[in-house]
């Protein structure tokens, strides 16, 4: 039976121009356990400007570490989204995540198939995909790493296309960062889509999406980065927590809001209504 942890992804941030260590401070003053971080190869201004919270993967692991320790809080895993579908990008890029976050303490690496290309089949992104989890597995495992694969694009959009992106590799390493919020845009009940995966469950984005966004683009997207606070919307908690408690490993819930405030009720609400 699988404990319940509270945790938040750092995109809470994104709109405060504040850095990454900034960020971590704020979500363990709202009192989170748990945070995760977004992750980018290479440099971009506002980050190495202390403006936006990403962290370059050129950057010492160790800041990553040092950063929350002084916080008194803990990483559920790291933010690495990648198109698996396109190995000259995916392949190295979860590579090199899974080394960092091996390094910084993180034990997810979250991820998803990325944007279809307008040239490619069916058969043959399946066998992109293959090659890319395959490459990563073989990091992953030795070091105790595990990859989410989030349903967020255009094959994970349904239970049967995550089942078969998961089957790709045999690895024990492979397992799920079940995504609330995309599931119930993509059509689907979120919670018997989780029923259907909580034996493979190793990190959930808790996305609450409000009643306004759902009547709007429910069906129609397959995804969205971040909800509204949760509570404020259509997913159910109570039931969600009740699932992920038959997990075979703890889950930390990690919130996925856009803005300070959303956070600070987020965390409020689910303390209230899952525990945590």
């Amino acid at each position: 039976m699988g404990n319940i942890y509270l945790g938040v992804n750092m995109e809470f941030v994104r709109h405060d121009d504040k850095n990454f260590e900034w960020g971590v401070a704020k979500a363990a003053e709202l009192g989170y356990q748990f945070i995760e971080p977004m992750v980018h190869w290479g440099r971009e201004l506002l980050s190495e400007a202390g403006y936006f919270h990403s962290v370059s993967m050129l950057d010492d692991p160790l800041r990553l570490r040092r950063a929350t320790e002084a916080a008194g809080v803990k990483l559920s895993g790291l933010s690495a989204h990648t198109p698996i579908t396109r190995p000259e990008i995916g392949v190295e890029y979860l590579k090199q995540a899974i080394r960092f976050a091996a390094e910084c303490g993180a034990p997810v690496v979250n991820t998803d198939e990325g944007a279809k290309r307008d040239w490619t089949s069916v058969e043959e992104d399946h066998m992109l995909m293959k090659y890319s989890l395959i490459e990563a597995a073989r990091v992953a495992e030795p070091r105790g790493i595990l990859i989410g694969i989030e349903p967020h694009q255009q094959y994970s959009k349904s239970p049967d296309g995550l089942d078969r992106i998961c089957g790709l590799c045999n690895s024990p390493a492979i397992g799920i960062n079940f995504d609330t919020g995309n599931s119930h845009l993509a059509g689907h009940d979120p919670c018997a889509w989780l029923e259907r995966v909580v034996g493979r469950l190793v990190h959930l984005h808790a996305k609450d999406i409000s009643i306004q966004q759902s009547d709007a683009e429910r069906g129609k997207v397959t995804g969205t980065p971040v909800g509204c606070a949760c509570g404020d919307g259509v997913i159910d908690w109570e039931r969600v927590a009740a699932i992920c408690k038959k997990a075979p490993r703890n889950i930390v819930f990690s919130v996925e809001c856009g803005t300070v405030e959303q956070a600070a009720r987020s965390i409020e609400y689910l303390r209230k209504t899952v525990g945590g």
